[in-house]
Parts: C-alpha cells; sequence; structure tokens
C-alpha cells in the first residue's frame, strides 16, 4: 500500500485510463447540474490533463476553473484558456486560503487516496470552501452488482488503494462538517437509468455531495 508522496504519485502515474474514459464528459456534466447557484469560482481536483474542466468551462464560460493533480506533467498539460490557475499539489495540503471556492469537484480521485488520508482530504476540502459551498465527488460503487457477480471488486485496478461504501463516505464527510450529504448513482448505467433509479447496487459508480453549512 502507498503511503508517501512520491508513492501515491508513481501509482497514480500508471492510471492512464482517466485520459481515455469515455464517461468523463457525462461525469463532468453531472457535475454542472449539482453546482449551487451562482457558483464560478470551482477547484477541479485530481483534474488530470482537463479532460472534465473543458466539459464545465463549454457548460458555463463564466466559470473561474483552478486545476489541481499531483502529477506536475499533467498539470502543465492544462489548457490556460480553460483552467485560470493550475495547480501541482497533494489535495491533503492545497496552497490556497481558506474560503475560496465556490465548489470543489473531484471525479474518480478518492479511491486513489490512502483510507489513512481520506479525512485529512476531506478536512481540507471543507477549509477551502466557502460558506454555502459544495463538495461533488465521484467514485466506483464497492457494491456494483457486475463486479460482485464476477467476483471482481474496487481494488481489482491497481491505482485503486481504497475502496468508499456510500454510507461510510457519507459518514466521513458528515465527520468533517459537511451537511444535506446526498448520493447519486453515476457511471455508464445512469446513461440509460438517470441519477436515481432506488437499485444503488446496479450503478458502477455513484455521485455524493455536501454543503459546508
Amino acid at each position: 500500500m502507498p503511503q508517501s508522496k512520491s508513492e501515491i504519485a508513481d501509482v497514480n502515474r500508471l492510471q492512464v485510463e482517466s485520459e481515455t474514459d469515455p464517461f468523463t464528459a457525462e461525469r463532468y456534466s453531472q457535475f454542472h447540474s449539482h453546482l449551487p447557484a451562482g457558483a464560478t469560482k470551482i477547484l477541479d481536483v485530481g483534474c488530470g490533463t482537463g479532460r472534465g474542466g473543458e466539459v464545465l468551462k463549454l457548460r458555463n464560460p463564466s466559470i473561474d476553473l483552478t486545476g489541481l493533480d499531483c502529477l506536475p506533467e499533467r498539470v502543465q498539460a492544462l489548457d490556460k484558456k480553460v483552467y485560470s490557475n493550475a495547480i501541482c499539489a497533494f489535495a491533503s495540503d492545497i496552497p490556497a486560503e481558506s474560503n475560496s471556492y465556490d465548489a470543489i469537484v473531484a471525479g474518480e480521485f478518492i479511491e486513489h487516496v490512502p483510507s489513512a488520508q481520506v479525512d485529512a482530504i476531506l478536512a481540507e476540502f471543507f477549509r477551502v470552501l466557502r460558506l454555502r459551498g459544495r463538495i461533488l465527488l465521484t467514485t466506483p460503487n464497492p457494491h456494483y452488482l457486475r463486479n460482485k457477480i464476477q467476483k471482481l471488486s474496487v481494488l481489482c485496478v491497481p491505482a485503486h488503494i481504497s475502496q468508499h461504501y456510500p454510507d461510510c463516505l457519507a459518514y466521513r464527510l458528515r465527520m468533517s462538517g459537511f451537511s444535506k450529504i446526498k448520493i447519486f448513482g453515476s457511471g455508464k448505467v445512469s446513461r440509460y437509468l438517470g441519477q436515481r433509479f432506488p437499485m444503488r447496487s446496479i450503478y458502477g459508480s455513484y455521485l455524493i455531495r455536501g454543503n459546508k453549512w
């Protein structure tokens, strides 16, 4: 299990699927639909080379988008027309003042974080969000029925070093101070059934949101 920053960066460097994931555009469209009214200053955590940010900017050109990733080569690849600011750092220590952002989006990010560091990262998200700000996360669903049938796990992907059950992640968000926690379906199944199908185990990923209030 990688623990040091260099080890975590090396594991994430092996994760290249994010650059070809066909669902990225739809994931960030989902994020956009959950942004609080009037949110313009947004932090994209685990932004990669910025494929998701392009979707947000296209949907709302007035968004002031900051990208954060732990890999310098990905941060350097960000389009400056999309991202007004680019930060190479780890989410456990975000170089930003408190109350800086209206919203944070983190698509398929938290499963790349060692479990022991998750609470510190959620606390850091809480710190840099403005009052009434919102956190939006997606992560693979450990209850995913297809994986259970095939006897697979979220952790079968080498770059996935933690897994997050919806009720447990909701609890961790509350422990960090977030309120009004809500969970929605995400992943490819949501293309056909939307985000609110009651049988959550059909979703390969889920979207969880919380407010700083």
